[in-house]
């Protein structure tokens, strides 16, 4: 994750991959683990992607700001217990809050956000976004490597039949290209 001076002169974390595979009946979240400040790798393991909601049936990813990042993991999963587990529903309402809540809106991440049925991508901008595909295949990527990933993926999308496969493959080119992304690569698996 990259810094720079944020609105308010405090020093801002950025960058990342994370893609998101639905392929196949299963859905792949993956993400590196290098956390940089300037052109200083401060941590190399960091984990970006993990299980949340009753029981892990959602799993999660983060690019931006960790502690930001943190902040809407928990919601989320409030989210998820209020609307019984329903990841759509919550991941509307999350958008909705973060949008408009004076401190929420402040917060500066992107999420990708996935279960059985459904992968999303959520931003601050109030956008629930559902990529492009349907049920046969899916891929969505954010961060300062997602389009090289995004890319990846689609370029043997239609060759490989394994999301994770897809999703390990797409973090490795991401890796070798983006100065902002390693290969120590965090996989969750629905």
């Amino acid at each position: 994750m990259t810094d720079d001076k944020g609105s308010h002169g405090l020093i801002q974390w950025h960058g990342t991959t994370i893609i998101g595979v639905r392929k196949g009946g299963k859905t792949v979240i993956a993400g590196d683990g290098q956390v940089s400040m300037g052109n200083t790798v401060m941590k190399p393991n960091a984990k970006k992607v993990r299980r949340i909601g009753q029981g892990g049936k959602v799993i999660a990813g983060f690019a931006g700001a960790t502690a930001d990042a943190f902040t809407l993991f928990e919601r989320l999963e409030k989210k998820l217990e209020q609307y019984n587990g329903q990841l759509l529903r919550a991941a509307v309402e999350l958008a909705k809050d973060w949008r408009t809540d004076k401190y929420l809106r402040n917060l500066e991440a992107l999420m990708i956000v996935a279960d059985a049925e459904t992968l999303l991508v959520l931003t601050g901008n109030g956008d629930v976004l559902e990529p492009e595909g349907g049920p046969e295949s899916q891929i969505a990527a954010i961060g300062s490597g997602g389009n090289y990933a995004l890319a990846a993926a689609r370029g043997i999308d239609e060759y490989e039949q394994d999301a994770e496969k897809i999703a390990r493959r797409a973090m490795g080119v991401a890796a070798e290209i983006c100065v902002f992304t390693n290969d120590r690569v965090t996989v969750e698996t629905i």
